[in-house]
C-alpha cells in the first residue's frame, strides 16, 4: 500500500467517522422532536377553552391567596417589593434579589455575547431560580423563592472576600429572630460561590430532616451560530464518584439514585454548576428545549435535588463562569470533567489533549504571538513529533514505486484474473522485503490527533473572539463570502479557511497519485480526488481554527513530500536494496501462509466453478 491509499484510507475513515456522528446526532434529535410534539399537540387537545382574559384574572387573584395562605408565620414575607444587592469582583458582577435571597443574575466581566457585544449575562431570565421548600405551619408550605427576604446587604470578609446576607423572619415584625439566613461568599477573582443556608429550627421547617432544592436554569444564546451550540450544550453531573453527561437533544430527563457530588449545564464556552459539599443524597433533572428559535433559549434545565440536613447549616456551592479547563481543573472536584475534550466515541483522544496539546498550546500562548499563529507553531510541533512516521509513510510509498514496472507486467501478464493476480502481487512484495501494509500504520495514528484537535478547537474558549485574517473569531466559521440562499449541507455561507484545506488536499492527493502504481479499479482511480471536497460540508460549518490547522498541515504536508522525495529519499539505493534483499532467503509468517493458502483456496473454487460452468 503507497502513500495515496493511506491518504485516503485516513480520508475515508474521517469521512466514515463523521458521518456516523452527524446521522446518529441527526436521528436521535429528530425522534426527540417528533416524541415533544406529540406531546405537546397531545397537551394542547386536553385543555379546556376559556376566555384567556377572564382566566388570567382568576388565576392571579387565586395564586395571591394561596400565596398568603401557605407563608403561614411567614406571612409578612409573602408579598413585598423586589429590591436587589450588587456584589462584584474582577471577573464578574452579581446581582442577589431579596425575593428568595438568590442570585438574580451573573454579568461575566471579561466575556462578551456575540449578538450585541454586550457583557455576557448568565441566570438573567425569569426562568432562572433556586428554591427549597419549608414547612410554615401545621399542613402549610411554601418555596423560599415566594418569600421576599430581608436585611440584603454585602460586607467585608475575610482575606478579600465579600459576604451577602438575607434574612427570613418569623413574627409580627421585622426584629424579630431571624429563622433562616443565605450567605453567600463572594471571592476575589474567582467565578466560585459559596453559599451557606442556616436554619434556626431545621427539624421544624424541613420534613423529616431533608432538604428538597429547586435548581432552575436557562441557557440562553451566547455565539452567532445557535444550532452549533445547541449542539454543544450539555446536562452533566457526578453521581456515586462516576462522571456522565447528556447532550440535551439526546435526552430530557435523568434520575439519581445514588449520592450526587454536583450537577451542571455546559453551554459550550460557559458552564454553571451545582454542588453540596456533603453530597446530594438524590434527585433528577429535566430539561426542555424551547421551540421558538427566535427567542434565543437554548435549553431550560429543572434539578430537584435531595439533602440530609444534620445541622443548622447546609453548604453549598454554585458556579457562574466560562467553561476553561485550566480554570476548572484547578477546583478539583471534577467540573473540568464536563469540558469537552473528547467524549463518547471520541473519549480516547482526552488524555492527548490533557497531556499534550493543552500543555503545548499554554507554552506558546505565553508567547503572546496571536491565536492564529499559535495555532500555526502547534501544528508544526505536531508534524516534527509524528516526522518519524512521515518519513516510514514516505518510505513505503517509494518502496512501491520502484515496484511499479514490475507490478504493470503483473497486471499485463494475468489481466482479469485478479486471485492471480493478488497472489503473485503478495509475492513480489515479500520477495523486494516490502510491507504494503507499512504507511497504512502512521496514516491510521494521525486520526486520534485529528479528533483530538477537532475537540480541543471546539472546546478551546481562548479562540472565542480571536481574530486572524479574514476570520473574526476563530472559535467559529470564517464566513467571507455569504450567499442570499441556503444551500443543503453547506448553509448560508461559505468559510475560506475550509476552501483552503479543500484545495490543499486536493493537491496532496494529485501529488500522491503521481507517485503510485496505476489503479485498475474505477473507484480507487477517481476516489482520492472527489473525497477533498466532502471537506466543504464536513467543514463548513466547524470552527476556523480547525479548518486553518488543516490548511496548515496540509502545507507541511506537501512540502515534506517534495523535500524528502526529492532530495531525502534515493530511488536508486531503494532499488539496489530491494535487489539485494530478494537474493536472501525468505521465512514466510504464519500470516502470510495462511494468506497464501487462503488465495490458493479460493482460487481453486473459481476454477472449478468454471469448468462446471464451461460443461453446461
Amino acid at each position: 500500500m503507497n502513500f495515496d491509499r493511506n491518504t485516503v484510507l485516513g480520508f475515508t475513515l474521517l469521512a466514515v467517522l463523521f458521518f456516523l456522528y452527524f446521522y446518529f446526532n441527526s436521528q436521535e434529535q429528530a425522534a426527540f422532536q417528533k416524541d415533544k410534539a406529540i406531546k405537546d399537540s397531545i397537551a394542547n387537545a386536553l385543555k379546556p377553552k376559556v376566555d384567556s382574559a377572564t382566566a388570567r384574572i382568576d388565576s392571579i387573584r387565586i395564586d395571591s391567596q394561596q400565596h398568603v395562605t401557605k407563608a403561614g408565620e411567614f406571612v409578612n414575607a409573602a408579598i413585598g417589593k423586589e429590591e436587589l444587592v450588587i456584589a462584584e469582583n474582577s471577573v464578574f458582577k452579581i446581582a442577589f434579589t431579596n425575593k428568595g435571597g438568590q442570585p438574580k443574575y451573573v454579568e461575566l466581566k471579561k466575556f462578551k455575547n456575540s449578538l450585541d457585544n454586550q457583557y455576557v449575562k448568565l441566570a438573567a431570565t425569569k426562568f432562572n431560580n433556586l428554591s427549597y421548600q419549608i414547612n410554615t405551619g401545621e399542613n402549610k408550605s411554601t418555596e423560599t423563592s415566594d418569600l421576599f427576604f430581608s436585611n440584603g446587604k454585602v460586607e467585608a470578609g475575610p482575606n478579600g472576600s465579600q459576604l451577602v446576607t438575607f434574612q427570613l423572619n418569623t413574627g409580627d415584625s421585622a426584629l424579630s429572630a431571624s429563622a433562616i439566613t443565605h450567605q453567600y461568599i463572594i471571592y476575589p477573582d474567582d467565578y466560585n460561590i459559596d453559599l451557606n443556608i442556616n436554619l434556626a429550627q431545621p427539624a421544624k421547617f424541613l420534613s423529616q430532616g431533608k432538604m428538597n432544592l429547586t435548581w432552575q436554569y436557562e441557557v440562553v444564546q451566547q455565539e452567532k451560530d445557535m444550532n452549533f451550540e445547541k449542539q454543544n450544550t450539555q446536562i452533566g453531573y457526578i453521581e456515586d464518584n462516576d462522571f456522565d453527561y447528556y447532550t440535551i437533544s439526546r435526552k430530557s430527563h435523568v434520575s439519581f439514585n445514588k449520592d450526587v457530588k454536583w450537577i451542571g449545564v455546559r453551554q459550550r464556552f460557559f458552564n454553571a454548576y451545582l454542588s453540596a459539599k456533603n453530597n446530594f443524597t438524590g434527585g433528577e433533572m429535566n430539561w426542555v428545549l424551547p421551540s421558538d428559535s427566535s427567542l434565543h433559549s437554548i435549553v431550560k434545565s429543572t434539578a430537584t435535588m435531595q439533602l440530609k440536613v444534620g445541622s443548622n447549616q447546609i453548604p453549598l456551592n454554585i458556579y457562574y463562569g466560562p467553561a476553561d479547563y485550566n480554570i476548572l481543573k484547578k477546583y478539583d472536584n471534577g467540573y473540568s470533567k464536563l469540558v469537552n475534550l473528547g467524549q463518547g466515541m471520541y473519549a480516547f483522544v482526552r488524555p492527548l489533549n490533557q497531556y499534550v496539546i493543552i500543555p503545548i498550546f499554554n507554552f506558546f500562548k505565553t508567547l503572546n504571538l496571536g491565536f492564529g499563529i499559535i495555532i500555526l507553531l502547534l501544528t508544526f510541533f505536531i508534524r516534527l513529533v509524528i516526522s518519524p512516521l512521515t518519513y516510514s509513510s514516505y518510505l513505503s510509498g517509494s518502496k512501491m514505486k520502484v515496484l511499479r514496472p514490475e507490478i504493470a507486467q503483473l497486471k499485463a501478464k494475468y489481466g482479469d484474473d485478479q486471485q492471480a493476480m493478488s497472489m503473485e502481487q503478495m509475492k513480489l512484495f515479500r520477495e523486494a522485503g516490502v510491507n504494503p501494509l507499512g504507511g497504512c500504520i502512521p496514516a491510521l495514528l494521525q486520526i486520534p490527533i485529528f479528533f483530538a484537535l477537532y475537540s480541543f478547537f471546539n472546546a478551546s474558549l481562548d479562540l472565542r473572539g480571536a481574530e486572524f485574517l479574514w476570520a473574526n473569531d476563530l472559535s467559529a466559521f470564517d464566513d467571507p463570502i455569504k450567499f442570499r440562499f441556503h444551500i443543503p449541507l453547506l448553509g448560508s455561507h461559505l468559510s475560506l479557511f475550509t476552501v483552503t484545506a479543500t484545495l490543499t488536499s486536493l493537491l496532496i492527493t494529485i501529488y500522491g497519485m503521481s507517485m503510485s502504481p496505476d489503479q485498475s479499479n474505477p473507484m480507487m482511480k477517481y476516489m482520492p480526488y472527489i473525497f477533498p471536497f466532502f471537506m466543504l460540508f464536513f467543514f463548513n460549518n466547524m470552527p476556523s481554527a480547525l479548518t486553518w490547522y488543516y490548511t496548515v498541515s496540509n502545507l507541511v504536508t506537501l512540502g515534506l513530500q517534495f523535500v524528502i522525495q526529492n532530495y531525502i529519499i534515493d530511488h536508486n539505493k531503494i532499488l539496489a536494496k530491494i535487489q539485494e534483499t530478494r537474493k536472501k532467503p525468505k521465512a514466510k509468517s504464519k500470516w502470510q501462509e495462511r494468506l497464501e493458502q487462503m488465495q490458493s483456496t479460493q482460487k481453486d473454487l473459481q476454477e472449478r466453478q468454471q469448468k462446471i460452468k464451461n460443461k453446461k
